[in-house]
């Protein structure tokens, strides 16, 4: 079901049995297959490739040359940047396909930046950031900053996307105001307020 509101470019190629949210817009030469669910308010700009088995939240971007294979899903507010790629098979063959494909999800307001390669059956924590270029080949904190091939945890940004400095005794406030703490393993940060 496409909603009345949604915005189709007249190159776009939404299949019969996709469901795209209400003011949604799909540009140009973008492919949204079967039984993949968009939600609301989200941009699918040109180039893009959805496949059926796929969940997008509402208010996602998914920018140019960015293919969602079975088993990915993008929740509220996650930004996926040019080019990036996800993989659902981690042992791919030619005319060989498995029974299921990896389950890779991206938490809510998860920013994965441009040409960044995510490997199969991750969690991308909520409010986390990938930078460009990225390999990711391991689970994502929430609020972790992680670059480098592979993705390696460099630091932790908020939720308005500014960095965070852990202070005394690991508590943070960013600029905007909210409250983190820093768990005592060092390998988790909690909001606490804002």
């Amino acid at each position: 079901m496409i909603d009345p509101t949604a915005q189709l470019h007249a190159h776009a190629l939404v299949d019969e049995g996709a469901e795209i949210g209400a003011r949604t817009r799909v540009w140009a030469f973008a492919h949204v297959l079967p039984a993949a669910v968009v939600g609301a308010d989200c941009n699918i700009c040109d180039h893009t490739f959805i496949e059926g088995g796929v969940r997008v939240g509402d208010r996602v971007t998914l920018k140019c040359g960015v293919y969602l294979w079975d088993g990915v899903t993008a929740e509220d507010d996650v930004f996926i940047g040019p080019s990036a790629v996800f993989t659902n098979d981690r042992r791919p063959r030619s005319k060989r396909y498995p029974d299921s494909f990896a389950r890779t999800q991206l938490c809510r307001g998860a920013s994965v930046g441009a040409a960044a390669v995510v490997l199969p059956g991750l969690r991308i924590g909520a409010w986390s950031m990938i930078g460009a270029g990225a390999v990711v080949t391991r689970d994502v904190a929430d609020h972790a900053l992680v670059v480098g091939n592979p993705a390696r945890r460099v630091g932790w940004v908020c939720r308005c996307s500014e960095r965070l400095a852990p202070g005394a005794g690991g508590a943070i406030t960013c600029a905007c105001g909210a409250s983190f703490r820093l768990a005592p393993d060092g390998e988790s940060l909690q909001e606490v307020g804002t």
